[in-house]
């Protein structure tokens, strides 16, 4: 066979790529896994009876953007690390930090206007188990999200598994937002973001388990 003949036979089998296959592909598996962590978090805490009336305050919108942002920026970094011969998540683990930033500044100005007491108390009120309870609401949304991330052959799967625990944990978060009673920033700056850490530490661990092709 001729060269020319190859080319034009290979040419020939050619076929076109779905770029929107991999946002399609994330786009359900987020909302499987929402939708699974909303009917646990219905089921296992209930939605908090005043969502009417905490919805029209700016600070629950301030706790909800905080997971919303670790989310988005957690999408960005998985795209990065989750296929083959792919650059470093660099612009994604920076856009981590500066949603970590907003919490941390928030939580800061939140504490400086408290009395000392009641400062301390925003911090272990109800603490201990808002990380468990966010872990609990990702049973949904780990799996479904890393599906979707060994759709795209990963192969640093350490780094992968972590930023896929991450994006997952903060899915669950912005559920876990319509039950939590607390409205108090330095709480859910602090105790969230450990929430959202430990998931992203698991998937770190299970990454080379869960994710090698």
């Amino acid at each position: 066979m001729k060269t020319n003949e190859l080319i034009s036979l290979l040419s020939n089998r050619v076929t076109r790529v779905d770029r929107a296959a991999v946002a399609r592909r994330f786009a359900e598996a987020l909302l499987l896994g929402a939708l699974g962590s909303m009917i646990l978090m219905s089921i296992v805490f209930g939605v908090r009876h005043d969502i009417g009336s905490v919805i029209r305050t700016g600070v629950f919108w301030a706790k909800l953007a905080y997971p919303l942002a670790v989310a988005a920026d957690a999408m960005l970094a998985v795209m990065r690390p989750a296929g083959p011969a792919r650059a470093p998540a660099i612009r994604g683990r920076s856009s981590h930090c500066r949603s970590s930033r907003y919490g941390w500044r928030v939580c800061w100005c939140s504490t400086m206007q408290r009395p000392p007491d009641a400062g301390r108390s925003c911090w272990v009120n109800r603490g201990c188990t808002c990380p468990f309870n966010i872990l609990l609401l990702s049973v949904p949304t780990f799996p479904a999200v890393i599906w979707a991330v060994r759709s795209l052959a990963p192969t640093r799967l350490r780094l992968a598994g972590a930023v896929a625990g991450l994006l997952a944990s903060s899915t669950a978060t912005i559920v876990y937002c319509l039950h939590c009673p607390e409205m108090s920033p330095a709480f859910w700056s602090v105790w969230y973001a450990i929430g959202m850490a430990m998931l992203a530490g698991i998937g770190a661990w299970l990454g080379p388990r869960l994710l090698r092709w």
